[in-house]
Parts: C-alpha cells; sequence; structure tokens
C-alpha cells in the first residue's frame, strides 16, 4: 500500500508562483508514473502533468510553459513548480502515482487558490 502526502498550495495573486510537492511512502525506485490533476468546483478532476520514471513528461495545453513537473527518485517526491498562475488555475490539485505492479494510489488534494 502506497501513501501520498502533498504539501504546498495556497492562495496566491494572480501572476504569482506556488510550489506544489507528493510524497510517496514506498520502497526506493519502486514509483512509477506520478503527475498531478485538479478538480474545480463543478469540473471533472483533469490531468494537469505527468513524469515517468525517467522523466519523460507531459503538460495540458493550458499550463505549458507555466508548469514545470519534477521528481526525485530517491525520495518517491513528485513537484509542480507553477508560475503565471491565473484565476482559471484555481482548483484542487491531487498527486496521482503508480507504484511498481501499476497499481494507482491518489494523495488527499491540497487547494490552490488564485486571486483576480
Amino acid at each position: 500500500q502506497v501513501q501520498l502526502v502533498e504539501s504546498g498550495g495556497g492562495l496566491v495573486q494572480t501572476g504569482g508562483s506556488l510550489g506544489l510537492s507528493c510524497a510517496a511512502s514506498a520502497a526506493i525506485f519502486s514509483i512509477n508514473t506520478m503527475g498531478w490533476y485538479r478538480q474545480a468546483p463543478g469540473k471533472q478532476r483533469e490531468l494537469v502533468a505527468s513524469i515517468t520514471r525517467r522523466g519523460s513528461t507531459s503538460y495540458a495545453d493550458s499550463v505549458k510553459g507555466r508548469f514545470t513537473i519534477s521528481r526525485d527518485n530517491v525520495k518517491n517526491t513528485v513537484y509542480l513548480q507553477m508560475n503565471s498562475l491565473k484565476p482559471e488555475d484555481t482548483a484542487v490539485y491531487y498527486c496521482k502515482a503508480f507504484d511498481w505492479r501499476w497499481d494507482a494510489y491518489w494523495g488527499q488534494g491540497t487547494q490552490v487558490t488564485v486571486s483576480s
């Protein structure tokens, strides 16, 4: 069983920056793809960014050029650096990780609010 603990988030003004982190309680190098999703009120959860164990990344079009995903395989931790934030980035952000068997796990979610 893998547990994901998220940190970061909060309130920021338009144009500001925030960083999120998510640590997986698992054996070293045992986590496969990790990613960040978000869910705004009244909307479906959507993929924001993902990163494979080898470091290949993908981003939603809406965040390309503004958000950067990275990871530390030794610490089993994934990061999301969010720059040039917009009010439409306001959502609960969730971390997702796949273990070595490709079972999926979710974090508890962290609120990001961007004020205009």
